[in-house]
């Protein structure tokens, strides 16, 4: 039996993740799948994931883990969006964008 569609990554949502042979399940790898959209997801990628996790959810994990695990670029993006203010970066930030 197949989990219910708010459980599973929409169907071009596979695209970004090229090296794994089957998409990670949300509920498995949330912080993994988190990452990846906020970071390269499209329009119905996002609000697939708004509508799955929640803004509180995202704003919390923005907040803990955004500064390692997103750009630069998205980081600032969704700190505005969602209106949280996450440490600084790392001081040894290799990938500026």
């Amino acid at each position: 039996m197949d989990p219910p569609l708010s459980h599973r990554l929409p169907a071009g949502a596979s695209r970004l993740f090229p090296h794994h042979p089957q998409p990670p399940a949300p509920d498995e790898h949330p912080d993994f799948v988190i990452e990846r959209l906020l970071d390269e997801g499209d329009s119905a990628d996002l609000r697939w994931l708004v509508a799955r996790f929640g803004e509180p959810r995202l704003r919390s994990w923005l907040a803990a883990h955004g500064a390692r695990r997103l750009s630069r670029r998205s980081r600032a993006l969704w700190s505005l969006a969602l209106g949280v203010e996450g440490p600084p970066p790392p001081a040894h930030d290799l990938w500026p964008l």
